[in-house]
């Protein structure tokens, strides 16, 4: 007769398996002859964290099963083959003894939306557009993993920093922000989620961790060994890549409806500019195609990106002696 597993056993091989999920997360995203990082990370990290949490949920004796009560007996469900149906990551979640704070679980939900997205079409490129909730993804996971279960679980002695082969230049990170290839679904759901996220939940490094690289050279004997410096948050170098930083990000989430546009378009002298003319502009270049990234569909309603809005500025001026009255 087979050994029933103890609650303190089961726990710790849920431990194990998640750690060792999220280990082979990161392992396959630093791997230069990987392409499909971005989609195995979320999937090998889903089920990491998964495990993360029936393990917690298993040790303060909370049943993470599927089940319906019909008076005090429980009924759970099982699948075609007799096995029980566990909780899901978002079931996970949404419990009310979830030990995680609300910036991760965010975070979370995030990459839960993005996997329903890609599970079922191909995606291109997605990676850069989602490293920095990867990152954050990766080190939340680090926290509560030592946090609810020891530091002999930690993780980030295991992986070091990735090194690549070329530095990040401007041109590069325009290419990022405007990539054609990342397809319209993942883009609206982006959009979509964070557009009712707070500004404090945007800025969170527990939603998305993002690190401003900057090229120096050393000054002083060891600096030239260390790959990365951090500088103090309230330091003057800090405080002006801040500054910079904000613009960068007010400038990547503007977003106009096509009556702002026409509506600015007036307040700089063409008159005769209007909801019709603007229609028939787009539709002429065929400004909706995915591939110009002039704008997004989100929940059923077309924005246009500054691009866009650039494009009709030019339009505008080019025809000035029609749009404008005498």
């Amino acid at each position: 007769m087979a050994r029933k597993r103890r609650v303190k056993s089961v726990k710790t091989e849920l431990v194990k398996k998640a750690r060792e999920a999220m280990l082979a997360a990161v392992q396959l995203y630093n791997n230069p002859q990987v392409t499909f990082k971005a989609e195995a990370f979320i999937t090998l990290a889903v089920i990491g964290w998964t495990y993360m949490l029936h393990a917690y949920y298993r040790s303060i004796d909370v049943d993470y099963r599927y089940y319906r009560t019909a008076g005090k007996k429980k009924t759970y469900d099982k699948t075609k083959y007799g096995a029980y149906k566990h909780w899901e990551l978002e079931r996970c979640l949404n419990d009310a003894a979830c030990p995680l704070d609300s910036e991760t679980t965010t975070n979370l939900r995030f990459l839960i939306g993005v996997r329903h997205e890609i599970e079922h079409q191909m995606t291109d490129r997605i990676d850069e557009y989602l490293s920095a909730k990867l990152q954050a993804c990766a080190i939340n996971f680090d926290y509560y993993m030592c946090k609810l279960f020891g530091n002999k679980y930690n993780l980030s002695k295991e992986l070091s920093l990735a090194i690549q082969f070329s530095p990040l230049s401007p041109d590069q990170r325009e290419n990022l922000q405007d990539n054609l290839h990342i397809t319209s679904n993942v883009k609206n759901f982006v959009v979509d989620f964070e557009n009712v996220l707070s500004e404090e939940a945007l800025r969170s490094s527990r939603y998305a961790y993002r690190v401003l690289f900057v090229p120096i050279s050393a000054k002083r004997p060891g600096q030239a060994d260390q790959v990365v410096e951090f500088v103090k948050s309230d330091s003057p170098l800090a405080e002006g890549l801040e500054k910079t930083y904000a613009v960068i990000k007010e400038t990547e989430k503007r977003k106009y409806l096509p009556g702002e546009i026409v509506k600015l378009m007036k307040e700089k002298g063409y008159d005769k500019f209007s909801i019709n003319k603007h229609t028939e502009l787009w539709k002429s270049r065929d400004a909706k195609n995915p591939k110009f990234s002039y704008g997004v569909l989100v929940a059923n309603t077309w924005y246009w990106y500054e691009t866009w809005f650039r494009e009709v500025e030019k339009h505008c001026a080019a025809h000035a002696v029609d749009l404008k009255s005498k």
